[in-house]
């Protein structure tokens, strides 16, 4: 296949086409079957989303309209006359097969099935499924059935069902989402997209008839412009999956770090994911074994996987896991201790003599040992003077700063302070913590810059956590020892 442009951020990109997933993300051209003008319908937001916002060609494919608006619709996709690459399918359940047929017979290489109806209500269901995929078996590319499909926040492809107005997108960042669930997908997006969290690439994967979690991961190795990949997944379908996955983990958290939320982890959650996308989610100890043998970064929950994959994205890996606690709150200074230590992360005493330095620049009151504790009489530049005094030692490998800016003497500024320490190339973490609009300020230009921000002192920990991990998993590979 040859090379594509496509405009992302004002620049012409090229892009290699090589495989159908190459399509599935970036196509050139999109035929939505089951277009419609009714704005609040499935098909009508998939519409809306790729007439408004992709950069490719798009065709709307659906018998009962001639033009809607001075836009054409196609009586079938068989009736475009320009190449297809990615078609998606929004048609009631039992006219799937004929309709995938019809995108084979157009020369399309790959379809995204948003339509539910399948093996994940029953035997019935089932049956249809098994219809579709000798369909479609080595003849067409399938991502789904049950599915919402692709959010590429680069190219503005966009199948994702859920109204603008209900569910935020993301712009544009390092992080990819590979989720198992389309209404966890989207609630992920909508939480990321109010917290300016940027998602560049996002995949539904459904009920995986064809394309699962595995190639997934594979492709957005791949991927430049992705530094950490969020999986949620609630459970495998097929015999076999299980090695493929763990080999292909394998493989990817050897170039990027992937954080793993596993859902489905009682036996009472495990009939819940049968009836939800037809997987199987066994026994919580095996996958978690698995994904320990692999080297992912296990998450508890949602939240936690994106706390720990902003960290994972912006800072550098520590090469240990002695911790800096600066702060302006005692109370918020011993409950980092308390989590960094439940993560088995340490915060050094520091020596006598770096202390007696701390102390000469410091106010009396101030606590030098470690967490540093500036108190309420805290400046920036006392945290620029700690900063610049301990960072850089061989004391400690990264750094939780504290910054309460309901302090008086505190300003926007400390953000500055913070992002030049990046120079030392230790892992940073700030938490912040009020509601107002100047907290809000000194929160957004430090994530703009690249530090991340947590509202809670465990969060923070967490975070560099997942930095300590992922250090020791990359020091195996690199011949290191973190």
């Amino acid at each position: 296949m040859e090379p594509q442009s496509q405009v992302q951020s004002g620049k012409s990109v090229e892009l290699t086409i090589t495989s159908p997933l190459d399509l599935l993300f970036n196509p050139r051209s999109v035929a939505i079957i089951g277009a419609t003008p009714r704005e609040n319908s499935v098909g009508g937001v998939i519409t809306k989303n790729l007439l408004t916002k992709f950069k490719g060609k798009v065709y709307l494919v659906n018998p009962r309209y001639d033009e809607v608006n001075g836009t054409k619709y196609y009586k079938s996709v068989l009736d475009v006359q320009d190449e297809v690459d990615l078609c998606v399918i929004a048609v009631p359940a039992p006219a799937v097969p004929k309709v995938t047929d019809e995108c084979i017979r157009k020369g399309a290489k790959v379809t995204i099935i948003i339509s539910g109806g399948f093996s994940e209500v029953g035997e019935e269901g089932a049956r249809l499924e098994e219809e579709l995929k000798k369909v479609a078996l080595n003849r067409i590319r399938v991502l789904g059935p049950n599915c919402i499909g692709v959010y590429n926040a680069f190219n503005g492809l966009d199948t994702f069902f859920l109204p603008e107005d209900r569910m935020g997108r993301p712009k544009p960042g390092p992080l990819a989402l590979i989720s198992q669930s389309g209404a966890v997908a989207g609630a992920i997006l909508d939480w990321a997209a109010r917290r300016n969290i940027g998602v560049g690439l996002a995949v539904n994967y459904g009920n995986k008839l064809d394309i699962n979690e595995a190639e997934l991961l594979e492709y957005l190795a791949k991927d430049s412009r992705v530094k950490v990949v969020v999986m949620y997944m609630e459970g495998l379908k097929y015999p076999g999956e299980g090695k493929k996955l763990l080999d292909v983990l394998r493989e990817v958290v050897g170039i990027k770090p992937v954080v793993v939320y596993k859902a489905g982890r009682t036996k009472a959650a495990s009939g819940a994911v049968k009836s939800h996308t037809a997987a199987l989610a066994g026994n919580y100890e095996i996958y978690r074994a698995m994904l320990r043998q692999a080297g992912v970064i296990e998450a508890d929950n949602l939240t936690d996987a994106f706390d720990m994959a902003k960290a994972l994205a912006t800072q550098p890996l520590p090469r240990g896991n002695r911790v800096l606690v600066i702060t302006d709150s005692g109370g918020m200074g011993i409950q980092s201790v308390d989590a960094l230590d439940t993560r088995g992360l340490q915060v050094p005493e520091l020596s006598e003599s770096l202390q007696e330095i701390l102390r000469k620049q410091l106010p009396p009151l101030a606590v030098t040992r470690n967490p540093i504790d500036l108190t309420g009489s805290a400046t920036d530049a006392m945290y620029k003077f700690v900063l610049d005094t301990v960072l850089p030692t061989n004391h400690v490998d990264m750094a939780l700063i504290i910054a309460l800016m309901q302090i008086p003497g505190l300003t926007i500024n400390l953000g500055n302070y913070i992002v030049e320490a990046r120079r030392f190339n230790k892992p940073i973490v700030v938490v912040s913590f009020g509601g107002n609009e100047y907290v809000a300020k000194f929160e957004s230009h430090l994530e703009e810059s690249g530090i991340p921000v947590y509202h809670a002192p465990h969060r923070a920990a967490k975070a560099l956590w997942a930095l300590y991990e992922y250090a020791k998993i990359k020091g195996a590979i690199r011949g290191w020892v973190a």
